[in-house]
């Protein structure tokens, strides 16, 4: 197998990081997406568009995707599967049209894909239970690709991904960096829920054993950081007090004001279940089958901020 990837979402949060792991690894990348900049400016939500030959790769890394939101209306719900469902397909449609087909084909997933708001140590032969827009899209997007996949004799990979961190991230991790930085944050009771993280960086040091043995795969760091540890650790790397705590009591009559605010409040129950509920994810089947060994996210904080 050579060296050329092919990879989409290159601009984004976690495909920049893949990226330029990947390029310092000696990998030659060619990056394709909407944005000004990419090796090949496509829209993949436009189904006309043609795979250029040039864009022929031994492994398509597709990262590009739609998250780190709540719709609001039908039209932002139907741009979750415009871009992570109807997206997908174009792009593999085009690969087949243009006869430019990869050896391998990696996709980045959620571990939302589950449909659970609490657990501990889910792997990957639960149900497929999610329901939020950005879970179903991406499900969709899995089986979609595996039947394509099999077709084609091509070598898939689905990575399954938690809370995602790195430089600057974005969604909740980014939030309550924020939120500390400006004093704004608030601890919930003893902050014990212990949550499933995964360091960007580590992801792109498997791409060479997924291109080779494929398979569905969660990855954590195998840590799972408890709200409380990762408060105190981002309030120490930037020299801020600790977030003020406030009791569960207070917050359940926050959140139970929250369920009539509606969208004028930051939070509301189901919200507040999910913070102060353990979720975390099982990584074994990478470690065992792709020699997975990540770094815990608290030896890191320091390079987030």
């Amino acid at each position: 197998m050579d060296s050329k990837i092919l990879i989409t979402g290159a601009s984004g949060f976690l495909g920049k990081i893949i990226s330029n792991k990947l390029v310092e690894s000696g990998y030659q990348l060619l990056t394709l997406g909407k944005q000004k900049g990419n090796d090949f400016q496509i829209d993949l939500t436009n189904k006309s568009f043609q795979m250029p030959a040039l864009a022929k790769a031994s492994i398509v890394i597709h990262a590009a995707g739609k998250a780190h939101s709540v719709p609001k209306t039908q039209s932002e719900t139907e741009e979750f599967f415009e871009v992570n469902f109807e997206g997908t397909k174009n792009l593999c449609n085009s690969i087949t049209s243009a006869q430019c087909m990869p050896e391998s084909f990696i996709f980045i997933s959620t571990v939302a894909v589950y449909g659970v708001d609490s657990g501990e140590f889910i792997d990957e032969n639960h149900v497929l239970n999610g329901s939020t827009p950005y879970a179903q899209s991406k499900i969709l997007a899995e089986k979609w690709l595996q039947q394509w996949a099999a077709e084609n004799n091509v070598m898939l990979s689905i990575l399954r991904l938690p809370l995602v961190a790195g430089h600057t991230p974005p969604g909740n991790l980014g939030a309550m960096i924020n939120g500390i930085r400006n004093g704004k944050y608030l601890s919930i009771g003893n902050a014990s829920a212990k949550k499933s993280m995964v360091w960007a960086e580590d992801i792109a040091s498997i791409i060479s054993q997924l291109a080779e043995k494929g398979g569905t795969y969660n990855l954590t760091d195998g840590y799972h950081p408890s709200f409380g540890e990762l408060e105190l650790k981002i309030a120490i790397a930037m020299d801020k007090k600790s977030p003020i705590k406030i009791p569960m009591i207070v917050a359940r009559w926050i959140a139970f004001l929250g369920d009539f605010l509606g969208n004028k409040s930051p939070i509301n129950s189901d919200k507040l279940k999910k913070i102060t509920s353990t979720l975390t994810f099982d990584d074994t089947k990478a470690r065992n089958i792709l020699n997975w060994r990540p770094t815990p996210v608290l030896d890191k904080i320091s390079d987030i901020i």
